[in-house]
């Protein structure tokens, strides 16, 4: 591990953050008491953001509070979440993430 990588993935999740209107933050809040994401959800995981875009699996288990589902922002805010995840993993000289499908 990178001795600045915690520094990165906190200026990454913040980066993220500021993509999101004020109507995506409270969209996202609400997706936080959410039991669990569905089958296929895509979802950002802002506590491990270097990971890129993941997706939701039956067994999946992940916290809400750190969740930003695909579904709760709209398709332009997920478009430059996924081109900054993009530019972060090409900076960090990880693969490409997953396309904003």
């Amino acid at each position: 591990m990178k001795k600045n990588e915690p520094r990165t993935v906190y200026v990454t999740r913040d980066a993220i953050l500021k993509l999101l209107s004020d109507d995506e933050i409270a969209r996202v809040s609400t997706a936080e008491t959410a039991a669990r994401l569905m089958d296929g959800d895509e979802y950002v995981d802002l506590e491990v953001p270097d990971q890129g875009v993941r997706t939701a699996l039956g067994s999946s288990s992940i916290p809400m509070g750190r969740v930003l589902p695909k579904k709760a922002v709209l398709e332009k805010t997920w478009r430059e979440i996924v081109a900054l995840l993009s530019a972060y993993r090409a900076e960090a000289g990880g693969p490409p993430t997953k396309g904003a499908s």
